[in-house]
This record gives structure tokens, sequence and C-alpha cells, in this order.
């Protein structure tokens, strides 16, 4: 097996046209509304064409009060549905999987945007720069709304054409908000218990499951430790969730670890992977797929050897657009940043995305 053999969905009888998968990043280059902007369509169809089998968005809020920063793509209303469908329609084009990542920000959705309190697992202050952010626990009712909200997300992606969904449970949004023991200390069927706190996850699944049928792709990203402030995740915990998941039909289990070939923090004292702990305890049939700091090809091939069937790739492919098809060279070497702002605009990238990125310490210089 190698980074450019096809790979089959079980469930869905989908084909990628090889294991390498765009990672959903955060680009800002939609409208207010939610609605499909013309630099988020042409940074995402310009990776299509750059040969990535699958092409998966940046997280798509699935509620109003579930964006998480300007410019978002939105999936909360009929109304972005003539920019979801131009956007499958590109990427097809192509011969790319097309995929939505579909989220809620929960605590982590300023008011400033969302015009109302956030809200999450468990009320609790949270710091944003130097403020404190009062967020609200949900009730009864928002867990409810929010459910249907994914459910009828997931229904948008596949009335506009898309081939699947992924449920965002990583970095810290809402579905993480109630995996985590930092952030959920409900006493509710909602929290407390492990079963508990990961009971809406699995329920969007499984009620996804039951309204889209089998030729629709759906996906889970998980974060399987702590990083950075998203804390309260157990690396052992993530394996039987996504163990769970797996028996409740997602199709793949998307795991950021930020670094791919590491070991678990858990257990470094352990001669084995990460990868290859959640490659054990997923049945084979279910897609394994991986992101974090994969330049190389052979970083590529090392993710696939211990375990993977999909890389995911996020900082290369968006200073390298065309990485599947340069890869395939045996001289191929790639280009690490910093990148210039010219690098960028000829990579795709808009005028928003350009200066959200300046934000990461290194990753971006001025022209000369």
């Amino acid at each position: 097996m190698t980074l450019w053999t096809p790979y089959i969905f079980k469930h869905s009888g989908l084909q990628m046209p090889n294991r390498i998968a765009l990672a959903p990043m955060t680009n800002t280059q939609s409208h207010d509304d939610g609605s499909l902007g013309d630099d988020e369509y042409k940074w995402l169809i310009r990776r299509a064409k750059g040969g990535f089998g699958m092409i998966i968005t940046c997280a798509a809020h699935v509620s109003a009060d579930g964006q998480g920063w300007p410019g978002e793509l939105g999936i909360y209303h009929d109304k972005h549905l003539d920019g979801l469908r131009q956007l499958s329609e590109g990427i097809h084009a192509h011969h790319s999987l097309a995929v939505v990542q579909i989220f809620h920000g929960g605590a982590r959705s300023p008011e400033s945007i969302i015009g109302c309190q956030p809200w999450s697992a468990s009320a609790h202050e949270m710091s944003v720069g130097k403020n404190n952010i009062q967020v609200r626990a949900a009730t009864a009712e928002d867990i409810v709304r929010v459910m249907d909200d994914f459910v009828n997300a997931a229904i948008r992606a596949r009335d506009a054409g898309f081939d699947g969904v992924e449920l965002h449970g990583a970095h810290g949004y809402l579905l993480h908000q109630f995996i985590s023991t930092a952030t959920n200390v409900r006493q509710d069927v909602w929290g407390g218990s492990f079963e508990n706190r990961i009971r809406l996850i699995r329920t969007i699944l499984q009620k996804i499951r039951e309204k889209l049928p089998d030729g629709f792709i759906v996906g889970v990203r998980i974060s399987p430790e702590d990083k950075f402030t998203f804390r309260g995740i157990d690396f052992d915990e993530s394996l039987e969730l996504a163990r769970l998941l797996a028996t409740d039909g997602a199709d793949y289990i998307h795991i950021s670890p930020w670094e791919a070939l590491k070991r678990p923090d858990k257990y470094t004292d352990i001669d084995k992977l990460l990868i290859t702990y959640f490659r054990e305890k997923i049945p084979s049939e279910i897609a394994l797929m991986v992101a974090g700091q994969i330049w190389s090809a052979d970083d590529a091939h090392a993710v696939l050897s211990a375990g993977a069937d999909i890389v995911a790739l996020g900082r290369a492919a968006i200073g390298m657009p065309d990485w599947p098809q340069l890869a395939r060279s045996p001289a191929f070497k790639p280009v690490i940043p910093p990148y210039t702002t010219d690098h960028l605009k000829n990579a795709s990238l808009g005028d928003s995305f350009i200066q959200y990125m300046k934000k990461w310490k290194g990753f971006v210089v001025e022209d000369d």
C-alpha cells in the first residue's frame, strides 16, 4: 500500500483516488451570513485540482449560535445550499471526494458574533485575551436543538451533493467540551461518567446514521489527548470512544494529535506510536485518518506504516496545493514555512486567510 493506492469506504462503497485528504482548516474566507465566499471556493478547489483525494471543508457551524469566527462557512440554513452545491460540484469536477466538517463552537462562539451568551456542557469562566467570558450551562432544550441542528446540517450536505460530513469532536469546541472532564461537570445523563460525557457525540452520530443511507460517509474527528488549553481528555477514554463510534456507524475516525508520529503522552515509556494504539482499537474496515506535522512523502508513508489508512495534510497543504502530485517524484522536497505573502497568494489563499495565517508564529513573512 502506498499513498496513491485508492481507498474504498466499506459502508458507502465510495472510493478515494488516493490516501491523501485536505485537513479541515479555519480560513475566514466566507461571508458574514455563512454563505460561501469566492476565496473559500478558490482555496478548496485549488487543492482538489492539486490531487487531494478528499477535500474536507473548514468547520461549518450547524447553528446560528455556534459560529466560532468571522468569515466562517455556515450550514445551519437552506440559504447556504446554493454555495454548498457550487462547492461540491467544483470539488467533484476534479475527482475528489467532498466532505463538510460540521461543528458548534459552544463556549468558543463569541457573543460579539452570535449576539447572545455562549453556552457549553457546564457553566464556567473562560479567559480570552484580557477578557473573562461567562459561559452558561446547556439546558435540556439546547441539547435537543443542537442534536437536531447537526442532523439537519448533515441532510443539507447530502442535498448539496457532498459525499459526507465529519463531526468535529476535537480542539475544544462543543462536542469536545461535552467529552472533557474539564468543561463537563453535569450531574445528568449528559455528564459525569465517561458514558454520559460521550453521549452527545454518539447520539448525534446515531441520529445521522438513522436519517442518511450507507452511501453517505460520516467521519468523526477527535482529540486523542490534552493539548494547549484543551484539557480533560484521557487517552484511554479516547481509544474507547473511537471504538464505540465505529460501532455507531462511523466510516472513519480522524485523530488530531498535532504531531502524527508521536507516542501518547500517557505512555511515553512504551515504544508504540499513538497511531498504532488507535489502529489496534478500531475494526480494520473502519478508516483511520491522522493529521499532524506531515510534510514529506516519507512522513506520510511512515504514518500509513504505523496503522493509518489516510493522511490529512493541513499546513503542508497551505503552502503546497499540488502536494499529492509533487510527492510522486522521488526528488520531492517540501517547501517549509515561512512562506511569503506572494507565495500564499499564488497558492490561492485570499487576503483574509493570509492575515489569519500571520497569527501563526513563523508561518508568514513579508515579501522583500
